[in-house]
């Protein structure tokens, strides 16, 4: 017998979530902490967080797309993603609307299948387009203001996991892959 999800969202949330396709993330205060930290060499050094990662192949799976708009570049993030099987991301983008709309014109989606999180001014642009916009808890004043969804924890810290989670509870998919996981 299969457990039932301990999980749970407020139902106009979910609905806000229902028919979301793709999802847009920033990487710096959402999928790490945003701490910078540089080895000797002057490389940067990421630290990411494994449920957010699990989150994303489980989107994938639920065949929602992650796209990765972030305005800085590193060797770090882009071995993460590849190891995570994402393979829509913009680096070294300041102006990331244009960024989204090239991939959602290319995916053939529009804004109303969009989902996005970010934690500071250069994100708003795609979080104000976006059917449902999200932030971590530890995000700028003025991207808290924008989201419809807060998550419970900071950026690199299970952020990305919530909003993950609740994306695969509004397209009915959380069950089903949980029981993937419980037999």
């Amino acid at each position: 017998m299969a457990a039932l999800p301990h999980i749970q969202f407020a139902p106009d949330l979910l609905l806000r979530a229902q028919g979301i396709q793709v999802v847009f993330f920033d990487v710096d205060g959402v999928l790490t902490d945003g701490g910078l930290l540089f080895s000797e060499s002057g490389e940067t050094l990421k630290r990411f967080n494994t449920l957010d990662g699990h989150g994303l192949k489980l989107l994938q799976k639920a065949g929602i797309t992650p796209v990765i708009i972030t305005g800085r570049d590193s060797q770090a993030l882009r071995v993460r993603l590849q190891a995570l099987g994402v393979v829509h991301a913009h680096f070294g983008t300041e102006d990331k609307r244009p960024a989204a709309e090239q991939t959602l014109k290319a995916l053939g989606l529009d804004w109303s299948q969009a989902a996005a999180m970010g934690d500071d001014w250069p994100d708003l642009p795609v979080m104000r387009r976006a059917a449902l916009a999200c932030a971590p808890a530890n995000a700028h004043v003025e991207v808290l203001g924008a989201a419809q969804h807060v998550t419970r924890v900071p950026g690199g810290h299970g952020a990305v996991r919530e909003l993950c989670d609740l994306l695969l509870v509004a397209s009915g998919r959380y069950a089903d892959l949980l029981g993937t996981y419980t037999q």
